[in-house]
């Protein structure tokens, strides 16, 4: 195991009807003035926008809207609430949404407290060490930004999908009701899934020995999804299986799985230029990218693909035939994934084989300056394009 340090200060709110107790938390953490960040209509319809308004200013908070964020964010709207920011002197922001809001929040928080341009963290490996504090009211379990220091965002200036990092972006806090996630549709839930899981896959793929406390961690939520998404999808109101998905897509990616060895993102990267390229959802083309990506490194390391496939997927193993048996493991993730109505294939998310070249030449740009993405097995140009193609 490496060395690590692991800091996760997010005051973590879960249960039934905490977002009524939204105001209490914005006040703990020196909230006064609060910029309100959220996606479309969905939480005006479900009457969440008016009980977290009312709760806001019955605890005395005088509150600044901006809506219209969407999926893959964009730039644009993170350029507007920055501007919001300085102008109207905003103190806190509240995320109430997904992934998406989010991590657009995280950038505003950034901007806001920078002279610059926000996007100077994400075209570079430089950590953000300022923002304003950010506090999250989750409705999708995927992303895992309620507990992670992570935010990406999407410029429109290139269509470019790159990520900033900074302990000060990790959530003041976040609530977690799951009640909020039942009208999910089960597309949306499905999508949420694969990127809980891929979240996963990125910190198990390592090349570090004898990290046998994460390993555990990690098969333990894959089970877990496994056994609860089929439930959340046949029955959306199911309390259960939502709370144990919920919690488990925010401890798959606040890094407590990742400590102490080194990890890979090369699949989180290639899918990025597909949502960047095509609009389609993150987990929808992760679905794709990551069996093909599996498919093509597995080699590296037949025996850890051969532990996902018993610990995880209940295969047998093939002692006169490891490989055997890993490969019937990568074949469990792309059906299991087929099964609950995720795209396994380029053209199910309009991707082009004619741009295959341009996709994989964007992993490659001025921002990182790298000639490699992924560290379990190191992916050059060439190496990404066949990747894709073996997503045809």
């Amino acid at each position: 195991m490496e060395n690590f340090t692991f800091f996760s200060p997010t005051y973590f709110v879960f249960g039934k009807g905490t977002e009524n107790e939204t105001g209490k938390y914005v006040k703990r953490f020196n909230g006064n003035k609060v910029l309100l960040h959220y996606g479309g209509g969905s939480i005006k319809k479900s009457g969440l926008y008016d009980r977290v308004m009312n709760c806001l200013k019955e605890s005395g908070i005088e509150v600044v809207t901006l809506g219209g964020v969407r999926p893959n964010p964009r730039s644009g709207l993170v350029y507007e609430g920055v501007k919001i920011c300085k102008e109207q002197n905003i103190d806190f922001i509240l995320a109430v949404g997904g992934g998406s809001v989010i991590d657009s929040a995280k950038a505003i928080a950034i901007g806001a407290k920078y002279d610059g341009d926000f996007w100077d963290f994400y075209k570079s490996d430089r950590l953000v060490e300022k923002a304003l504090p950010v506090g999250v009211i989750l409705t999708i379990p995927a992303a895992g930004s309620e507990g992670s220091p992570d935010s990406v965002i999407t410029h429109e200036d290139g269509m470019l999908k790159r990520a900033a990092h900074g302990e000060c972006l990790r959530p003041a806090f976040s609530i977690l009701n799951p009640e909020l996630t039942f009208t999910l549709p089960a597309y949306q839930t499905a999508c949420g899934a694969v990127d809980i899981m891929a979240h996963i896959f990125e910190r198990y793929f390592t090349n570090t020995p004898e990290v046998e406390v994460s390993d555990r961690l990690c098969e333990a939520l894959l089970l877990t999804m496994i056994k609860e998404t089929p439930r959340v999808i046949e029955n959306p109101e199911n309390y259960d299986a939502r709370a144990n998905m919920i919690w488990a897509g925010t401890i798959a990616h606040n890094d407590i799985c990742g400590v102490g060895h080194v990890q890979d993102w090369a699949s989180h990267s290639i899918e990025h230029e597909l949502s960047a390229e095509y609009d389609c959802a993150h987990g929808a083309g992760l679905a794709v990218i990551f069996p093909a990506w599996m498919k093509y490194v597995y080699k590296h390391d037949i025996n850890r693909f051969v532990r996902m496939a018993v610990n995880v997927w209940g295969c047998k193993l093939n002692e006169a035939n490891p490989e055997e048996t890993a490969l019937e493991g990568i074949a469990c993730v792309k059906a299991f994934w087929k099964s609950i109505g995720m795209p396994t294939s380029f053209a199910e998310v309009g991707a082009k084989e004619e741009d295959i070249p341009k996709l994989a030449a964007k992993c490659f740009d001025e921002i990182n300056g790298d000639d490699h993405i992924g560290n379990f097995v190191q992916l050059k140009k060439d190496d990404i394009e066949c990747i894709y193609r073996n997503a045809l």
